[in-house]
């Protein structure tokens, strides 16, 4: 099948290289000449772990192009997929500009194939407010007329970091479609990657758009919830971890999203909730558990910030002042928002950073991959080096953000010699609270009692 995909994001990229992989003809199109250039020459735009080779097997296969020519993207494909970013401002209101492009660059192109040409299928393969994929079919419409074309939605569930594994073996696909003919497309196109027995579901456009904001608002409730009952812990004595696993040991609840810590991040999970609220908001539904959810995750950083703040005898909020971090040096591990990934939008690392800079701090960081995107978005508010160790030399307090694999056993003996004082805050609950006590560090963890030495 001759597949395009539009944008080469970090689901365009995933998609169309996975697809080429099945044997699919792909061709990726970009505005970004540089993006195309990078592409053209092996070299991955974002990381995620095994595409690289992927890109590289299926690049030589002869599989897998990149353009900025529209007209050679659309003209031959039976399929192409909308796979362009719609950010979403401080109010939850998505961007749709370039899905709008897009659909007018498509209609375009049919028209001006005329009626010889083969039906296309117009797919919206990024995350849309419900009702955005029958407006895309509206505009095609108006600039096509009567010369046919269909329209889907095909949502995606990629998890940042296992990308990959996550769209060849799909725990489910999701297919919005308004005829058979393009159902029985997507039938052929996806039934290499169901052979493991999950399920294609089939279903109306409304739906399927409204199934991804339904599945990550949950997720993010969850992460939200166990937050919640973490500060609920830290007020009454109570231990998190333990509280967790005697409520997830109940096969109705499980055990996926419910880690406390600092929130959730990245590009999903932050816009699909606030888009749910704006969704409510315009349809004169009060969504009142999506706000509480978002309200919940924002306040978790001002919560963890204020830990940092007052033990070095400052005080937040009103009346709250520098006083506090004033000349204090602090080392973060972890920018990016999750690990495995070098995403830093929305991650909690960068509100924290901020907050202690603009308290006085100087903010030394470190991360495994997002270093260069750390580097750009901070500027010269933060130094960010390149070795874990070198991020805590002379730090007053060591603070966690992020949980990478090196992070969670580091030699805890060097880390005190290097740092002025054995402070750790730390977001993700890595270590055993006995053997931070038995090194001697005072120790801040998430929903669980304070470590002091001695």
């Amino acid at each position: 099948m001759r597949l395009t995909m539009v944008g080469t994001g970090y689901v365009g990229l995933v998609t169309g290289v996975c697809f080429a992989n099945t044997g699919n003809d792909v061709t990726c199109l970009d505005v970004d000449p540089r993006k195309i250039e990078k592409l053209k020459r092996g070299e991955c735009p974002i990381y995620e772990p095994g595409l690289t080779e992927l890109m590289e097997r299926n690049n030589a296969a002869g599989r897998l192009r990149y353009t900025l020519d529209k007209e050679g993207a659309y003209r031959d494909a039976d399929m192409i997929f909308i796979c362009v970013g719609t950010p979403s401002d401080e109010r939850g209101h998505s961007d749709l500009k370039y899905v709008w492009q897009a659909a007018d660059d498509i209609g375009t192109m049919i028209k001006a194939l005329g009626p010889s040409a083969k039906p296309k299928v117009v797919v919206v393969k990024s995350t849309v407010p419900v009702g955005t994929t029958f407006e895309v079919k509206r505009r095609i419409k108006a600039i096509v007329g009567d010369l046919p074309f269909s329209v889907a939605d095909n949502p995606e569930f990629l998890k940042e970091g296992d990308a990959i594994n996550d769209f060849n073996k799909p725990d489910r696909v999701v297919v919005g479609v308004e005829d058979e003919r393009t159902a029985e497309a997507f039938r052929q196109l996806y039934d290499p990657f169901v052979r493991n027995g999950h399920p294609i579901y089939i279903m109306d456009v409304l739906s399927a758009e409204m199934v991804k904001y339904a599945s990550n608002n949950f997720l993010a409730t969850k992460i939200s919830f166990i937050n919640e009952m973490a500060n609920l812990c830290e007020a009454y004595g109570a231990d998190i971890q333990k509280v967790r696993e005697g409520m997830c040991s109940d096969k109705r609840i499980g055990t996926q999203f419910l880690y406390p810590g600092l929130g959730y991040g990245g590009s999903c999970f932050p816009k699909d909730t606030l888009a749910c609220i704006m969704m409510g908001d315009k349809a004169g539904i009060e969504a009142s558990l999506s706000k509480s959810v978002h309200a919940v995750n924002q306040r978790q950083r001002d919560r963890f910030f204020d830990k940092i703040v007052h033990h070095f005898g400052g005080k937040t909020g009103v009346g709250g002042g520098p006083a506090g971090l004033q000349g204090r040096r602090l080392a973060f591990w972890g920018i990016a928002f999750k690990p495995r990934t070098d995403d830093i939008r929305e991650a909690p690392a960068l509100t924290l950073m901020r907050k202690a800079v603009s308290y006085g701090a100087t903010a030394i960081g470190f991360d495994p991959v997002a270093g260069d995107n750390a580097r750009a978005e901070l500027g010269p508010a933060a130094t960010i080096v390149d070795d874990m160790y070198d991020a805590v030399k002379d730090a007053d307090a060591l603070i966690i953000s992020t949980d990478w694999d090196e992070f969670k056993s580091p030699d805890f003996d060097k880390l005190g010699r290097l740092m002025k004082a054995r402070v750790i805050f730390d977001g993700r609950n890595l270590y055993r609270l006995a053997h931070l006590r038995e090194q001697g560090y005072t120790y801040y963890s998430v929903g669980r009692s304070v470590v002091r030495p001695g």
